[in-house]
């Protein structure tokens, strides 16, 4: 394999919302009652909190597919990494990643230059891979168990097509309408096939803000399918 990562060669879908990305998402978002940085945090936080289950501090952390930098500060709050590196296929929307968030700590890269060499001790990856075409997936995977090195630990969090308050949200975001999701048990064949070892599978955002009184049952159900997104936490053997 040549190309580390061949689907950089289509174009970045998102070069066009990366000025108006945090607006399309928040429409989609509204019927929630929150808005992306409650997700976005609470994604961390249940990462951390696997992490820190597993005795894992990682001080070096990849964000594959980091789009315009929405989940830099929650990790450097939650993580508190040495080190943290994004990548992402849109050029525009690392722009706003750099202007926004660059820091001596915090590298943004596209992805086309990017040459994974098994040295980060953690991989975030958040709502990727529907955007990727089916053909590519494997290679994405590649990429990313490439990129840690052994023993090192991915977070692949995606949206659950089962739940259907979900789907109406990407109905509702332009740039998700069209995305082809990966039900859980495809993403765990898709990883397992790539040499990950998946360590558990866990589901979260159950209840909207207006059931929110409730959220403090959502570890206790984490298990179950109900969620509106799901982590696989995997390992590099």
């Amino acid at each position: 394999m040549n190309d580390p990562f061949p689907v950089v060669n289509h174009r970045p879908q998102f070069d066009a919302y990366s000025s108006a990305y945090d607006q399309a998402l928040e429409r989609g978002l509204a019927v929630s009652g929150e808005k992306k940085d409650y997700f976005a945090r609470g994604r961390l936080a249940w990462s951390a909190r696997c992490l820190s289950e597993m005795n894992a501090q990682p001080r070096t952390v990849l964000d594959f597919g980091c789009g315009i930098g929405s989940a830099t500060p929650f990790i450097h709050e939650l993580l508190r990494p040495a080190e943290l590196h994004g990548v992402d296929v849109s050029p525009a929307s690392l722009e706003v990643a750099k202007r926004e968030h660059g820091s001596a700590r915090t590298h943004f890269e596209l992805l086309k230059t990017y040459q994974p060499d098994a040295r980060f001790d953690f991989v975030y990856c958040n709502g990727v891979f529907h955007h990727i075409p089916l053909q590519d997936r494997a290679d994405a995977v590649s990429c990313v168990f490439r990129s840690l090195r052994p023993g090192g630990i991915l977070a692949f969090w995606e949206n659950n097509p089962w739940n259907p308050g979900t789907r109406y949200i990407m109905s509702r975001i332009p740039f998700d309408r069209d995305a082809v999701t990966l039900p859980p048990p495809e993403a765990r064949q898709l990883l397992t096939s790539g040499g990950f070892e998946v360590v558990h599978t866990n589901f979260l955002f159950i209840f909207p803000r207006m059931l929110r009184c409730l959220r403090f049952i959502e570890p206790s159900l984490a298990r179950f399918p109900f969620g509106a997104q799901y982590q696989l936490l995997c390992r590099r053997p």
